[in-house]
């Protein structure tokens, strides 16, 4: 009875030998399996040509550093004209409208009132009184040479001589100031309107008048804008004006405007004192080279290339913008099967030229195979069927 129990025993230990061992190796074979990289792929080579991918190595270009502002299109003082009336007076007729070209000297508005007249009258009466007291020093002093004339009468007659003289000399300079000829005067010619002419030639930017309104000299009738000398006025905080130099190369462009292009401009004028409101530095910059599409008061956005450093860059194909991430591919593996490529993350600053200064968050030698073009297209095959998983 033991030889038949202990034969069943040995029997049944050499048939489960072989299921244990199956067991115990499951696991083993399952564990040497590695995942798959989520930031790597391999493309074939009909794959990479088709999607013309381009492999190179970093770019070493000397790079600037901008200071980013903001102002307007401006003119200098003197290539504005705010037109006012000398004296008061009634608008009778208005020769321009907003946006029109006047050249310099040219009539804007013609005024009347009496007062124009009565000066007119003023300046005739005094010039002559003049001739009279010419006529009267030219007696006395006749007089005074044959010693039958008092001193006193010739001194006299030259004190209202001179008085009168001035007095026609400061009458004379309003004629003039009104904008009327003296000459014409003079050949007795009154005139019952003054005409208001543009001290600066350009466009009009602001007609505030209309026929019959009563203007004074405190009102400002007509303004004139010169376009000929367009600039930049830009705003530059405290923390960045110690690296705004006059000479520096500006690139702008006007907010919603048609032409997404950069303008230039270079910095002409530095301001040395400090806007109080809002702690800021005027800087003007000449437009390179003169434009005829701007107009005075546009806003702009700019940026001030304030100095420049060698530093890595890509080409803006190579670099992969997602929201506040950049990435760039690397081709870690090539043979006859295909080629392996990971993407890595990066910093990037403003490009240039259709360069991209980069900075890299892992170490790698300039020496390294990254994809120069097709960037795209390995961002679309690495993130096909993730969604919004990644």
């Amino acid at each position: 009875m033991l030889l038949i129990l202990f034969a069943w025993f040995v029997t049944a230990s050499c048939n489960s030998t072989p299921t244990e061992t199956q067991t115990q190796e499951a696991p083993t074979a399952n564990a040497t399996k590695e995942p798959t990289s989520p930031n790597q792929l391999t493309l074939s080579p009909t794959q990479a040509q088709a999607a013309g991918i381009e492999i190179g190595t970093f770019d070493h270009q000397e790079m600037t550093t901008d200071v980013l502002a903001n102002g307007l299109i401006d003119v200098p003082p003197q290539n504005m004209a705010s037109i006012s009336a000398v004296m008061g007076g009634y608008v009778q007729t208005v020769n321009v409208l907003p946006g029109q070209f006047i050249k310099r000297g040219g009539t804007v508005a013609v005024l009347r009132h009496p007062d124009y007249l009565q000066l007119q009258q003023n300046y005739l009466q005094s010039r002559a009184r003049l001739r009279f007291l010419q006529q009267e020093l030219d007696r006395q002093q006749v007089l005074d040479a044959e010693d039958v004339g008092a001193k006193r009468k010739l001194q006299q007659a030259q004190a209202d001589y001179q008085t009168e003289q001035a007095a026609l000399r400061a009458l004379a300079a309003q004629v003039r100031m009104l904008g009327l000829s003296v000459a014409r005067l003079d050949g007795g010619h009154i005139a019952p309107t003054v005409p208001l002419t543009a001290p600066v030639g350009g466009f009009v930017r602001a007609v505030n008048i209309n026929p019959g309104q009563y203007v004074g000299p405190q009102d400002v009738l007509v303004e004139v804008v010169d376009r000929s000398d367009l600039h930049l006025e830009l705003k530059v905080f405290e923390k960045d004006i110690a690296r705004v130099k006059v000479g520096q190369r500006i690139l702008f462009n006007v907010p919603n405007s048609s032409s997404p292009d950069n303008m230039t401009a270079r910095i002409f004028l530095v301001g040395k004192a400090f806007d109080d409101n809002d702690r800021t530095v005027s800087v003007h910059a000449h437009l390179e080279p003169e434009r005829d599409d701007l107009l005075p008061g546009q806003y702009v956005s700019a940026r001030i290339q304030t100095g420049g450093r060698r530093q890595r860059t890509l080409p803006e194909d190579a670099i992969i913008q997602d929201g506040e991430v950049s990435y760039a591919f690397v081709r870690t593996a090539t043979d006859s099967a295909g080629s392996t490529f990971r993407r890595l993350r990066l910093r990037t600053s403003q490009p240039q030229h259709g360069a991209v200064a980069v900075t890299l968050l892992d170490k790698l030698p300039d020496t390294t195979q990254l994809v120069r073009r097709g960037a795209y297209f390995l961002q679309a095959e690495l993130t096909k069927g993730q969604g919004d998983d990644e």
